[in-house]
């Protein structure tokens, strides 16, 4: 099987493994499965965070499948409704994922991390995005990662063939936690239960607003945050009124997601 899912944290957590040795790259096949976990996690009841990781410790993912490429899947193939790698393009996504990073992030790899509310890496991993070297484009990453780095900096990883090391992209605020290999998951799972400390409700608004608003003035952001329906659902909510409760009676709060 080339994708493996399993639940953590009393069942709070997805975990989703990839395993298509050599490289872990996927093709449209791959990803119409992934897009069809991450959409049933998205819409279940029980699952808080996911946390994306891979087989191996030399490949997180190589990107795209150029064998696949190389018997005709086109560039642009249908790869389910989350895109390529199964949640970078899931729309009203509004539960966070983690990528926990084991080796090297190549081109689409590269990308769908970038796609991660976290990213925990090995402290060997690499990220790097080689698509103009075999004649085609980044993408995903073209959009994403000048909106993470400097303009220059991301120009020298997108066409001028610099790698990132775990190190540096944690310099740089795109990884959360660099940990050695031994310790990935463990981390990563940590992350994941610190996160489903907090309200649903209140994490499902933050990253709808994060996904609409991120680029727009000060101002009429915060005018359409007040509108949002995600936003008022969760003020108006009675996790809303259990977490002053909880805090004054000196209990962790009991969040009911509603």
């Amino acid at each position: 099987m080339p994708i493996l899912t399993t639940s953590s944290l009393d069942g709070s957590v997805l975990e989703i493994v990839l395993d298509r040795p050599k490289a872990n790259t996927i093709d449209a096949t791959t990803s119409r499965e992934l897009s069809q976990i991450f959409d049933s996690f998205n819409r279940d009841t029980t699952h808080r965070v996911a946390i994306f990781t891979a087989a191996g410790e030399k490949f997180f993912s190589a990107g795209w499948d150029l064998n696949a490429a190389n018997e005709g899947e086109a560039f642009d193939s249908d790869y389910g409704v989350g895109g390529f790698g199964g949640f970078p393009e899931l729309p009203n996504r509004n539960k966070p994922i983690i990528a926990a990073v084991n080796g090297m992030a190549v081109g689409g790899g590269f990308e769908i991390a970038m796609a991660a509310d976290f990213i925990v890496a090995a402290d060997h991993a690499q990220f790097f995005l080689p698509e103009t070297r075999v004649g085609v484009l980044p993408d995903a990453g073209t959009i994403r990662l000048p909106r993470l780095l400097p303009r220059q900096l991301a120009n020298e990883i997108i066409f001028g063939g610099r790698r990132l090391s775990a190190a540096e992209a944690e310099s740089w605020g795109i990884v959360n936690r660099v940990v050695p290999i031994a310790e990935l998951m463990t981390s990563a799972r940590q992350l994941a239960a610190d996160i489903c400390l907090s309200a649903p409700l209140s994490v499902a608004a933050v990253l709808e607003l994060n996904r609409t608003l991120e680029h727009a003035d000060i101002l009429d952001a915060m005018h359409a945050m007040r509108k949002n329906s995600a936003y008022r659902k969760a003020v108006d909510s009675q996790d809303a009124l259990e977490g002053p409760a909880s805090f004054a009676e000196k209990r962790p709060p009991k969040w009911q997601g509603k």
